[in-house]
């Protein structure tokens, strides 16, 4: 449980890593575009936002497993040999993600039941956070 404990944690800190990002990404937007609050402006801040976090994901788990919140709390991301997960692997697991967590967090839940404490969408996807 301790294991789980420190996975959830993690995800707590790169919520708030993630929200850092939004805020910082809809200034700029904002500054360069003006009100963004409805129409193609809204739609391209959504897509900037959602595309900027998932460029950030995608490069730490193919450069080094790891995202800052993952290196603080020593986890890593890993395919089921070990290795590195390749671009298009780590770019289906962020989309897969966030597709599971909209419903009530069900790959946050799914880990309490799962026999190895994975995630959802780790299982579905063969890849799986280990222990550095």
């Amino acid at each position: 449980m301790k294991y789980l404990l420190k996975r959830y944690l993690a995800v707590v800190y790169e919520s708030l890593l993630m929200l850092a990002l939004a805020l910082t990404v809809t200034a700029v937007y904002y500054l360069l575009l003006g009100d963004a609050s409805h129409g193609w402006k809204r739609l391209g801040l959504q897509l900037l936002v959602w595309g900027s976090m998932g460029a950030y994901f995608v490069r730490c788990w193919t450069a080094s497993g790891q995202t800052l919140a993952s290196q603080t709390w020593k986890l890593k991301v890993v395919d089921q040999q070990g290795r590195l997960l390749g671009w298009q692997q780590a770019a289906l697991r962020y989309v897969v993600a966030g597709v599971l967590l909209l419903p009530a967090g069900l790959t946050l839940w799914w880990a309490m039941l799962d026999r190895e404490q994975q995630f959802l969408h780790d299982r579905l996807l063969g890849s799986r956070i280990i222990r550095v």
